[in-house]
């Protein structure tokens, strides 16, 4: 009988252990989840006054969040930061901010950012080195370091590179969700020109995906015009209260990047052990890749761990970080026993 397969287009981002539990079963204490780039080992979160959770979000707090992450990221003051509840409200809302235009995205990468600018009605390509960038293209969106495969771009190419959108009135936009382990990478610093946006994640690093909260660093007008169009009281007050402390506390930002490079080598020594060749990836995540990888994914499934796969490139599995050795002892027999299963060990 033909093991039971997931669908891995169910799976278009990482995070569905619901979908994974309903079609191979078990409970969520049962599963290790290691299907996003999340951090895996989130800090303690801070005390928050119990009125947080009754009054809506005022400007004073929404005021220290900003600031908190202005000097967390080293945006320089005359950057304009714009607070939203996580990043893909930012790479939702962005597109309705401009006339339907040529946009070039660098691929492949993080899905949202096609989908977003083509449902707003612009005109999208891609594109696989920087030296092809289109020349005619308006806006133009590079995700370093890149989703899924790792991909990291010099802070000084970048910015030649936004040059040629703000000569016309263009834009380069720096999707930075998985620059907070190398913060000598990031464009934050040199935000608040024309013609360049930065994302930033807060969820990923920090491992609190679900308070939703992110960040655009950007010229004051543009960041005028994007907060319009988020609306008002987009962050609740929790989420800037938890913000504000934990991006404005550096000892534990500091330990917070400890941490993640201590999963990272647990995650590469389990898939070493594994004989998976390597595609590439940050701090959070490693992509390996595999000619079996849909049947790889779904045994690794029949043993209750969920990873990420991809419809294109096929070959491709990513792996979130385990939390500690025990867990990557458990991914690293589990890979084995599922190559064995598939017949390709």
């Amino acid at each position: 009988m033909t093991p039971p397969q997931t669908d891995p287009n169910v799976l278009r981002h990482g995070g569905a252990l619901d979908a994974a539990i309903a079609r191979h079963g078990g409970s969520r204490a049962d599963w290790l989840d290691l299907s996003t780039g999340i951090n895996p080992s989130p800090p303690r979160l801070p005390d928050l006054d119990p009125a947080l959770w009754q009054r809506l979000p005022e400007a004073a707090l929404e005021a220290r969040a900003l600031a908190a992450a202005r000097h967390c990221y080293g945006a320089p003051a005359g950057a304009g930061l714009v607070a939203a509840p996580g990043t893909q409200a930012l790479i939702a809302a962005l597109p309705h901010l401009f006339a339907p235009a040529d946009i070039a995205i660098l691929t492949p990468t993080y899905s949202e950012h096609a989908l977003t600018f083509a449902s707003a009605g612009h005109r999208v390509s891609g594109f696989e080195r920087l030296e092809a960038v289109p020349t005619d293209a308006q806006i133009v969106v590079v995700v370093n370091p890149n989703n899924p495969d790792g991909r990291v771009f010099e802070p000084a190419d970048l910015l030649a590179l936004a040059d040629r959108p703000a000569a016309s009135g263009g834009l380069l936009i720096v999707d930075e969700a998985f620059a907070d382990v190398a913060p000598s990478r990031s464009l934050a610093s040199a935000t608040g020109r024309d013609g360049l946006l930065v994302y930033r994640s807060f969820g990923k690093f920090f491992g609190l995906a679900g308070l939703r909260l992110g960040f655009a660093l950007t010229a004051p007008a543009l960041a005028t015009r994007l907060a319009e169009r988020l609306g008002t009281w987009a962050v609740s007050g929790p989420a800037l209260a938890v913000g504000a402390t934990l991006l404005g506390d550096a000892s534990v930002v500091d330990q917070i990047r400890t941490d993640i490079l201590r999963q990272h080598e647990l995650l590469r020594t389990a898939l070493d052990g594994a004989g998976l060749p390597l595609v590439g990836g940050t701090a959070l995540f490693t992509t390996v890749s595999h000619p079996s990888a849909h049947a790889l994914f779904a045994a690794l499934c029949r043993r209750q761990i969920l990873v990420r796969p991809f419809t294109a490139p096929r070959e491709w599995l990513r792996f979130g970080n385990p939390a500690d050795a025990q867990q990557a002892r458990r991914l690293e027999t589990a890979l084995r026993e599922a190559l064995a299963e598939i017949g390709t060990s």
